[in-house]
């Protein structure tokens, strides 16, 4: 049996702000618990921007049982007028007593002034209980709130010799429905899905979510450096999520003009021939999206390591071997290095199993074997 302890309402604190992963856009996931003289009094999450944060939530729910409470907040009360009023001056108002952070909002808006705003009104603040917990929760929203540029995670499913398709070009499918249905959930919990125009030509995918309940679909973002994309593909007739492409300056300007008239965006992303990866990911940031779902194929997804655009990886295999040498496309297709000391490696790696496929999660050190300001694993 478990013990009642700050962990406990901490725990149910962030299985509050788990269940509205996706939900957010660019703000962060945050769950908040008022527990008074051993009872639960008040739950809330933030469920979507520009809408009641977690804090408000609860205490609207409390009532007047939240004067001498204690609150467990995954995420530092912003103490600044947003979208909304400050939570933490609406913490202090209804005279709840302490404070239980789980970590300080990196948002140079917030930053420690939530917390020191507490303590200033005489509110006893604690913080950094699971910490870590809380900022691999809001992983994407920490890179955002840093940096402007979506945070990006890759997803790749294939054989155990490293193939993402056969030598005929058949990928359906790789994995099992149990992966797959995983993949749906990360769809859903992204703002945007990515994937090369080879992938579009190939498979004519609608990428959208598709749960046994209704999810969110992500934006669309296909990067197709000479717009080859047909009006007839199903990312173009589909109007159920928005469709970006990511294209370079010497696209025809015929084709361009025909997609926007279809309802497609097209970005320009460098003045070179291809499209520059880097000027891509600003861009998105620059339209509020601050997360990408990478479904590409290998070469995409190979030069988007190579240029250090990827921040997780998620790694699904299934117990096939297939064969085909270079006929069989592999996972990741770039110049590659002379020595193995050089070869990109991932961190923080955890392991799953779904069925019989098994995926491994980690996150890919820059070149330089630094971590990430925005990471904690």
């Amino acid at each position: 049996m478990q013990l009642l302890n700050d962990e406990t309402y901490m725990r149910l604190a962030l299985q509050l702000a788990e269940g509205a992963a996706g939900q957010t856009g660019i703000n962060p996931v945050v769950g908040c618990v008022l527990v008074k003289e051993g009872r639960i009094v008040g739950m809330g999450a933030h469920l979507k921007r520009g809408t009641p944060h977690a804090e408000i939530h609860a205490l609207q729910m409390a009532g007047a049982e939240a004067e001498g409470s204690t609150a467990y907040v995954t995420l530092e009360p912003c103490s600044h007028y947003g979208k909304t009023p400050p939570c933490s001056d609406r913490l202090i108002k209804e005279k709840v007593k302490r404070v239980v952070v789980g970590s300080a909002d990196p948002n140079p808006l917030v930053a420690g002034t939530g917390i020191a705003r507490l303590r200033e009104h005489g509110l006893q603040v604690d913080v950094g209980l699971l910490e870590r917990e809380s900022r691999q929760m809001n992983e994407a929203f920490n890179k955002y709130i840093l940096t402007r540029r979506p945070f990006v995670t890759l997803k790749t499913a294939s054989t155990l010799d490293g193939k993402i398709a056969s030598r005929s070009g058949d990928s359906k499918w790789i994995t099992n429905p149990d992966s797959r249905s995983f993949v749906h959930t990360l769809r859903h919990r992204n703002q945007a899905i990515m994937v090369g125009i080879g992938t579009v030509l190939s498979d004519d995918p609608l990428l959208t979510t598709r749960l046994e309940v209704t999810g969110l679909n992500p934006v669309r973002v296909i990067v197709d450096s000479g717009l080859r994309l047909p009006l007839a593909a199903k990312v173009v007739t589909d109007r159920s999520s928005e469709t970006l492409v990511l294209t370079a300056a010497n696209a025809p300007l015929a084709k361009r003009n025909a997609l926007e008239a279809a309802g497609v965006t097209v970005l320009e992303c460098g003045a070179g021939p291809a499209v520059d990866l880097t000027r891509a990911m600003e861009l998105l940031g620059e339209r509020e999206i601050g997360s990408v779902l990478l479904e590409g194929g290998g070469q995409l997804n190979g030069s988007m390591l190579e240029l250090g655009l990827i921040d997780k990886a998620l790694l699904f295999y299934a117990p096939k071997i297939i064969g085909g040498g270079r006929l069989a496309p592999d996972s990741f297709q770039f110049a590659g290095f002379d020595s193995m000391e050089d070869a990109i490696r991932l961190e923080g790696i955890r392991v799953q199993q779904f069925g019989d496929d098994i995926c491994i999660t980690g996150y890919p050190l820059n070149r330089n074997g630094v971590q990430h300001v925005y990471r904690n694993y």
